[in-house]
């Protein structure tokens, strides 16, 4: 029996009363079973259950964003504190508007909250067993996994929490990073490095219930570093970037570490079934550290783009037939300036592209503006929108009345691409290498407009959270994920 009509069944079982009811496990940490039983009779209420949707034009008409879930770091800072997850209220017919409205905070001091992701999303659309109710939030520096479950996604709550050393001992592993789920229900997280923080790492698997099953690869030969990743099934393909050894990057940047070879400049491109990288390409001097990996949304393409932070690169890869390619299409030049020993590199740190694959948003940390594409042709991107938000290179921000510390870094775009929501923070020792104000001064959340028909952005100038002044003091502010999905986490398959 084909998944799809298996799941058509099942659902048709339990409407018609052929599932039982069970009860749950004491303290509200459910088993697989249970917990699976408690979202299928939840699957029709959006108050515990965020929905997904059946291709990109479906999410695309979904209703508007209002909360975003966001961590807020304290590590690097003089607070010490746990991190927290911040839900922010994003309604602009809301009475708190633009306001922190809750603060979940983690059981323990020093996690480096950074990427997360869902236990589910598009992936298992028509799955009544497997809905989008956890958030999956790593702690990149701890190696903590975080299960948080947000079926009042006003009021959060701690479901589990997975220990480093319980993912060491089973996998070897440590520093989590990215987190998608999949269509069977088990969750897939990217692992930058053993557990003595040495390249080149590997993925990790969780079941629906959040207990490890293993590592993903069956082998990661021709893999040295690892960072983000996506996966496009019908086409039997993930594809990894690479960032550096966690032992490498966590106290800092060093230049002389890019001579050394000790950063990353590969793409892999992995064989979806059989788990094994199936072709890497060098990207060389142009592709030194590619960060973040995207998929085009629709999942029959065979096109997707990975932003080379150091060279400030955009490149383009695709398969028309065997194998893989990969081209720079977007340069952005260093620039000089006073009181750097080299000139400044744009440093593309993060890139988000809409639902119907046409826009492409991308941030310059260091020079620090945020520019939007029209990606029709992905090899020929043109320039639509750029707006200037801080950086160390001394442009004028197009934010008149309002000091911004640091550079636009996270990402996040509605689905219907018409809000860009972005945040400053990279990663504590960065920041506080490159914006040591920002340990003082906290992080943003500002929002602004996209113009989806002929390209362009404005900032919108009512929706503005500054984290510096969070009851505890100054917190960074990272990634952004909504309760109903997003452009970064859901996947069709």
């Amino acid at each position: 029996m084909q998944r799809r009509e298996f799941l058509k069944r099942a659902a048709g079982g339990l409407a018609a009363g052929g599932f039982a009811t069970s009860g749950l496990a004491a303290g509200g940490l459910m088993t697989g079973g249970s917990r699976a039983m408690a979202q299928t009779l939840s699957a029709n209420d959006e108050s515990a259950c965020g929905p997904t949707y059946a291709s990109p034009a479906e999410a695309m008409r979904a209703p508007r964003e209002t909360l975003a879930f966001l961590p807020a770091i304290y590590v690097g800072t003089k607070t010490d504190k746990p991190d927290y997850l911040a839900v922010v209220d994003v309604d602009p017919k809301s009475s708190t508007y633009s306001r922190v409205i809750e603060r979940l905070p983690m059981p323990n001091v020093g996690d480096e909250l950074h990427h997360f992701g869902w236990n589910a999303c598009s992936s298992c659309h028509g799955d009544p067993e497997h809905r989008r109710r956890y958030l999956v939030l790593p702690g990149l520096t701890s190696g903590r996994i975080h299960i948080i479950d947000v079926a009042d996604p006003r009021r959060p709550k701690l479901h589990k929490v997975i220990e480093p050393h319980t993912i060491a001992e089973r996998v070897n592993l440590s520093t989590p990073h990215t987190v998608h789920c999949r269509s069977d229900g088990r969750v897939m997280i990217s692992m930058l490095g053993d557990a003595q923080g040495n390249g080149p790492g590997g993925f990790l698997v969780l079941d629906d219930a959040f207990d490890i099953v293993g590592r993903w690869e069956k082998s990661n030969d021709g893999m040295q570093y690892n960072y983000d990743f996506w996966y496009q099934p019908r086409k039997n393909v993930m594809v990894s970037s690479e960032w550096a050894a966690p032992n490498t990057f966590r106290g800092g940047f060093n230049v002389d570490d890019v001579g050394a070879g000790k950063y990353g400049q590969h793409l892999h491109f992995w064989d979806w079934n059989e788990k094994r990288i199936g072709q890497s390409i060098d990207l060389g001097d142009q592709g030194r550290i590619p960060l973040e990996v995207r998929f085009h949304h629709n999942p029959d393409s065979v096109h997707g783009f990975v932003g080379a932070a150091l060279s400030s690169a955009m490149w383009h890869f695709h398969r028309e037939k065997d194998p893989w390619q990969a081209e720079p299409v977007i340069q952005v030049d260093p620039v000089e300036t006073e009181g750097w020993p080299f000139p400044v590199p744009g440093l593309i740190t993060d890139l988000v592209l809409s639902l119907d694959d046409r826009w492409l948003y991308f941030s310059n940390w260091l020079h620090g503006d945020l520019r939007q594409y029209d990606v029709s042709d992905p090899a020929h991107p043109k320039l639509t929108g750029q707006v200037w938000l801080g950086g160390v290179i001394g442009h004028a921000s197009d934010m008149p009345g309002r000091t911004l510390g640091g550079g636009p870094q996270m990402l996040q775009l509605s689905l219907d691409g018409k809000r860009l929501y972005v945040t400053n923070s990279l990663f504590s020792s960065w920041d506080n290498q490159f914006y040591p104000q920002m340990a003082e001064a906290g992080s943003y959340l500002m929002q602004l407009d996209c113009d989806t028909a002929k390209g362009g952005m404005t900032i919108n100038d009512e929706l503005f959270v500054d984290f510096g002044k969070e009851p505890d003091g100054p917190a960074r502010a990272h990634e952004i994920r909504f309760p109903g999905g997003d452009c970064t986490s859901d996947i069709w398959v």
